[in-house]
C-alpha cells in the first residue's frame, strides 16, 4: 500500500467521524431523543423535558466535551460505580504509556526506519510505499538498531511503572469500596448448590438440618432457589404490561384515547379492563401460588450467616467428603444473580465449559473465512490474478486506494459485529451464577478471539495458499512472526482508523437506539420518554476493543511508528466519549468492584512479551547479536515483574480480606446495627422481584372517564380509589409470609417474619366485582 491509499482511508474515516460527533451535538439538544442520550439521567431524575424551539438546538457545540473534562473521579465513581472508574483508568494508562511511545519513536525509531537504507531514492512522500516507514526499510546489519531496542526497553519500563502503580491504587480504591460502601447483603450470603437429594426431606429441610447441625453458632436462616419457569414469565408478562399501561395512562389521563397507527391511519382504542361476563370470572377468584407448594425447589440455595466472616469461611471451606456435593461460592449482589442459571445441576457445568470452549473454537476456525477475505483485498496483484474481470476497475487510482486502504478494515469490523453476542450466548451457556460473571467471561473470549483473529490470523495469512505454508511450518513461528507483522502494520493502522475512530462515533451516537426511537416515534406514533429500556455498560465489547488497539500499539511501535498517534487520538477521543457515556446514557446496575483490572493487566503484559519476542525476531533477521543480547533480560524482567504483581495485588481481587470483615462486623455490632442487617437479609434474595409497591398502583389505570385519574407516583397502596358499575378491580401482591415491601425500602421493624428459617414467597391475584357485594 502507498501513502496515498493510507491517505485515503485516513480522510474518509476523519471526515465520518467528524460528521458524526456534530451531528451528535445537535441531536442530544433536540427534546424528543432525551431517552436516548440521557437514559441514565431520565432514570434517576424523572423528570419531564418541555420542547421550546432555539435555534441554539440546531448548531453543533462542544459542550458534551467540556462536561466530561470537568468531571472529576468522585463524581464518577457515585454514578457509574467502580467499574466505570476502573475502565476510564485503562484509558487514561494507555494515554500516559502511548504519549511516551509517541515521543520516543518519532524521535528515535522514525528517522532510522525512513533514511535505513542508503542507497535508496525517495520519492514523494504521497508517492512512497508505506514500507519505507518500517523496520523492514533498514538494511541487515545496521549500526543504527539499537534505538529500536533502546525505544524498547524505555515503552515496557514505563508501562511496568505505570502497570504497578495502577494496580496499587485500584486495589486501594477496592479495599476503600469494601469498607465504605452501604452494606452488601452478598457479604454475608453463601450460594449452595448440588444439595444431596433424600425422599425423605425437602431440599429446604436439608438445607436447615445440615446448617444448623455444622454452622449452628453462625447460621441465620435460608432461602430457596424454584424452578418456576411459567409462574416467572407471567409475573415478568404482567409488570411489562402494567408499565405498558402505566405510560399510556398517564398521556391519556386515564381517559379512553385514540391512538393512530403510523402506517395504515386507522384509529383504536385503548386498554380497557372489561367487566366479568357469565362464564369468564364468576364470583371472587383468588389465586394463590405458593412458590414452596406450586413449584419445584432446585438443588441450590441461599443461606445467610450472622457474619461476613462467617459467611467467608462457609463459602472457602469444602462443605463434605465428597467435593461435588454441599458446593459453597459467595453469593453475587441480589441485582446480580443470574437466576436461570441457578437451576441448572452442578454436575453439568464442567461439561458445558468443555462444550463452550469447543464451540469457540470452531466458532475461530469459522471465522477464517472472512479475514482469508480481507486479507485477499489488500493485496492488490493476487486480487487481480483471482478475478479477472476485475482489472478494468482496479486499475483506476482512487478505486485501487478505496478497495486497498478502506474497505479491507470494514469487512473486518462488520464481520466482527456477531462475536459479541455470541460469545455472550457462550458465555450464558457455561452456568455463571452472576450477570457480571456471564459479561466478564464473555470479554474474555471476545478478547482472545479478536486477538486471534485481527492480529495472528492476519499476519499470517495474505491468501489461503500462504494460510497452509504457514501452518505446516509451526516451529517457524517466531521467525515467521518477525517477518510477516512489520508487512501487516498498515494495514492495522487502517483497522485502528475504521474500527476505533468510528467505532467511537457510532457509540456517542446510539445508532441502534437512535433508529429505535425514530421508529416509535414516527411509524408507531408514541411520544413517551419512558426510561425503561436504559442499559448498563457493554463491557464485554469495549474492554476487547480498547484492550486489542493496546496490543497492536505495543507490538507495531517501534515496528511502524506511524501506528502511534492513530492510537493516541483514539484513546483521548475515547476518554471524552467514555465519560460522556457513564454520565448520560448507561446505568450502573450491578458491582463488580473492579474485577476487570486483572484481565487488564495480565493482557498488558501479554502484549510486552509478545512484542518483545517479535523484536527478538527481527534483530536476529537485521543480524544484530548486540540488540538481541540486549532484549533476552528484558523479557525475563517482564515475566518477573508480572508474577510478583500477581503475588502481590491478585489476591485482592479474588476474595475478600478476613482483616476488613472481621473489623466491619466489630464495628456493626459496636453501633448496634447488626440485628437491621440480618432482618433486612431476608428481603435481600427474592427469586420473583415483582415490585408489589409499584403492582399495588395498577387501580388507577382501570378507572372510567367519570373520575379523575391521579398521578400513578402519588398513589399509596390501601388508598387506590373503588371502581362501580361491574368494573373490575385488579390486585397483584408479591408477599413474603405476609408481605413484602421492596428490599430498598425496608425499615426496622417493618420486614416480614420467617419460620423454620426459610422463607415462602406467596403471590395472591385476587379479582373483585363489585356486582358481587
Amino acid at each position: 500500500m502507498n501513502v496515498s491509499a493510507f491517505l485515503t482511508s485516513v480522510g474518509i474515516n476523519t471526515g465520518l467521524c467528524a460528521v458524526l460527533l456534530m451531528l451528535y451535538s445537535i441531536l442530544r439538544k433536540q427534546p424528543s431523543n432525551v431517552n436516548v442520550y440521557f437514559g441514565r439521567r431520565l432514570a434517576s431524575m424523572h423528570s419531564t423535558h418541555s420542547n421550546p424551539f432555539s435555534l441554539e438546538r440546531f448548531v453543533p457545540s462542544p459542550s458534551w466535551i467540556v462536561k466530561a473534562w470537568k468531571t472529576n473521579e468522585e463524581e464518577i465513581l457515585g454514578i457509574g460505580g467502580m467499574d466505570a472508574v476502573v475502565f476510564l483508568r485503562m484509558v487514561v494508562f494507555s494515554i500516559r504509556i502511548f504519549s511516551i511511545a509517541f515521543v520516543i519513536c518519532f524521535l528515535l525509531v522514525l528517522p532510522v526506519n525512513y533514511y535505513g537504507k542508503e542507497a535508496i531514492h525517495h520519492k514523494r512522500i504521497s508517492s512512497e510505499q508505506m514500507e519505507v516507514f518500517t523496520i523492514e526499510n533498514v538494511k541487515e546489519g545496521s549500526r543504527w538498531l539499537w534505538t529500536h531496542c533502546l525505544a524498547l526497553y524505555i515503552i515496557t519500563c514505563s508501562a511496568c511503572i505505570l502497570l504497578y502503580f495502577e494496580y496499587k491504587s485500584i486495589s486501594q480504591m477496592r479495599l476503600a469500596h469494601i469498607t465504605g460502601s452501604p452494606t452488601n447483603p452478598s457479604h454475608f450470603t453463601v450460594l449452595v448448590r448440588a444439595l444431596p437429594w433424600s425422599s425423605e426431606e425437602s431440599y429446604s429441610d436439608s438445607v436447615k438440618r445440615f446448617f444448623t447441625n455444622y454452622h449452628a453458632s453462625n447460621y441465620l436462616s435460608h432461602q430457596m432457589v424454584y424452578r418456576s419457569g411459567r409462574v416467572q414469565k407471567l409475573m415478568t408478562d404482567a409488570e411489562k404490561m402494567y408499565m405498558v399501561i402505566k405510560a399510556a395512562s398517564i398521556e391519556q389521563n386515564c381517559k379512553p384515547s385514540l391512538m393512530q397507527h403510523g402506517l395504515c391511519g386507522q384509529h383504536a382504542d385503548s386498554f380497557n379492563i372489561l367487566p366479568s361476563e357469565d362464564g369468564s370470572v364468576s364470583g371472587k377468584s383468588v389465586v394463590n401460588m405458593d412458590m414452596g407448594k406450586s413449584t419445584k425447589e432446585s438443588a441450590a440455595a441461599f443461606v445467610f450467616f450472622k457474619t461476613r466472616y462467617a459467611a467467608l469461611v462457609a463459602a472457602q471451606v469444602l462443605q463434605f467428603s465428597n467435593p461435588m456435593l454441599w458446593v459453597t461460592n459467595l453469593a453475587p449482589e441480589p441485582h446480580d444473580v443470574y437466576w436461570s442459571n441457578l437451576c441448572i445441576p452442578y454436575k453439568q457445568l464442567w461439561i458445558r465449559k468443555i462444550g463452550t470452549l469447543v464451540a469457540t473454537i470452531a466458532f475461530m476456525f469459522v471465522f477464517l473465512i472472512p479475514v482469508t477475505l480481507v486479507q485477499g483485498l489488500t493485496q492488490l496483484d493476487q486480487l487481480q490474478q483471482t478475478f479477472p474481470f476485475l482489472r478494468g476497475l482496479l486499475k483506476k487510482k482512487y478505486m485501487s486506494q478505496l478497495v486497498t486502504g478502506y474497505l479491507p478494515s470494514v469487512v473486518l469490523i462488520l464481520a466482527l459485529y456477531i462475536v459479541p453476542p455470541v460469545m455472550m450466548l457462550f458465555s450464558a451457556v457455561e452456568g455463571s451464577i452472576s450477570r457480571s460473571g456471564r459479561k466478564r467471561s464473555a470479554c474474555c473470549k471476545v478478547l482472545y478471539f479478536t486477538i486471534w483473529n485481527v492480529f495472528f490470523v492476519n499476519v499470517f495469512t495474505g491468501s489461503v495458499i500462504s494460510q497452509l505454508n504457514v501452518f505446516s511450518s509451526v516451529k517457524d513461528i517466531p521467525t515467521q512472526l518477525a517477518k510477516a507483522v512489520p508487512r501487516q502494520v498498515t494495514f492495522f493502522t487502517t483497522y485502528v482508523l475504521s474500527s476505533g475512530w468510528a467505532s467511537l462515533a457510532c457509540e456517542v451516537m446510539q445508532v441502534f437506539a437512535l433508529s429505535c426511537n425514530l421508529f416509535k416515534r414516527f411509524v408507531l406514533r408514541k411520544k413517551d420518554d419512558s426510561s425503561s429500556g436504559t442499559l448498563s455498560f457493554p463491557y464485554h465489547t469495549e474492554v476487547p476493543r480498547l484492550l486489542l488497539f493496546g496490543f497492536l500499539g505495543f507490538t507495531c511501535s517501534i515496528l511502524a511508528p506511524l501506528i502511534v498517534p492513530f492510537l493516541w487520538v483514539y484513546f483521548v477521543l475515547a476518554y471524552f466519549v467514555y465519560r460522556n457515556q457513564i454520565l448520560n446514557v448507561y446505568v450502573s446496575k450491578y458491582e463488580t468492584g473492579g474485577q476487570l483490572w486483572p484481565v487488564v493487566h495480565n493482557t498488558t503484559i501479554f502484549s510486552l512479551v509478545l512484542s518483545q519476542i517479535i523484536a527478538l525476531g527481527v534483530f536476529g533477521i537485521k543480524r544484530s547479536p548486540v540488540a538481541s543480547g540486549f532484549t533476552f533480560p528484558l523479557i525475563i524482567c517482564t515475566l518477573l515483574f508480572n508474577e510478583y504483581c500477581r503475588q502481590r495485588f491478585l489476591p485482592i481481587f479474588k476474595t475478600n480480606a478476613a482483616e476488613i470483615l472481621i473489623e466491619m462486623d466489630r464495628k456493626d455490632e459496636q453501633s448496634g446495627k447488626m440485628e437491621e442487617i440480618h432482618r433486612q437479609l431476608r428481603a435481600a434474595y427474592y427469586q420473583f422481584t415483582v415490585a408489589s409497591h409499584e403492582l399495588c398502583k395498577f387501580e388507577c389505570l382501570s378507572h372510567g372517564a367519570k373520575k379523575s385519574s391521579p398521578d400513578p407516583k402519588n398513589v399509596k397502596p390501601g388508598n387506590e380509589p373503588r371502581q362501580q358499575n361491574g368494573s373490575q378491580t385488579v390486585h397483584c401482591n408479591l408477599d413474603v409470609e405476609k408481605s413484602s415491601p421492596d428490599p430498598k425500602n425496608v425499615k426496622p421493624g417493618n420486614e416480614p417474619r420467617q419460620q423454620n428459617g426459610s422463607q415462602t414467597v406467596h403471590c395472591n391475584l385476587d379479582v373483585e366485582e363489585n356486582r358481587m357485594k
